[in-house]
């Protein structure tokens, strides 16, 4: 069965950082871009990053550029989300995703094949 599977969130205070990961099970992460994704209460769901195959490309939304980190690690199948500084308004339910794709060098999301089933992030003091 394919899966993936989120852990890492909770509550923390703004500020802080918490880290999350994805562990894939049922297949390799090798031939897939991964992103988070997140959604908050009354909103659409949101990109916030996205990596390439092999880890050599990365993007994110402007509004969590130069606070969170996407990394990957091919061996141990599994993709994390450093996120520092967190904010009230970072608090929502993050996704991982992965998406089939050929190339080893562009960081493309969009539209994923596989999805986690969330984890709630709470900033709040």
């Amino acid at each position: 069965q394919l899966q993936l599977v989120e852990s890492g969130g909770g509550l923390v205070q703004p500020g802080g950082s918490l880290r999350l990961s994805c562990a894939a099970s049922g297949f390799t992460l090798d031939y897939y871009a991964i992103g988070w994704f997140r959604q908050a209460p009354g909103k659409e769901r949101e990109g916030v990053s996205c990596i390439s195959r092999r880890g050599g490309s990365t993007n994110y939304a402007a509004s969590v550029k130069g606070r969170f980190t996407i990394s990957r690690d091919n061996a141990n199948n599994t993709v994390y989300l450093q996120m520092n500084s967190l904010k009230p308004e970072d608090t929502a339910i993050y996704y991982c995703a992965a998406k089939k794709v050929i190339t080893t060098i562009q960081a493309m999301c969009v539209q994923p094949d596989y999805w986690g089933q969330g984890i709630q992030v709470t900033v709040s003091s």
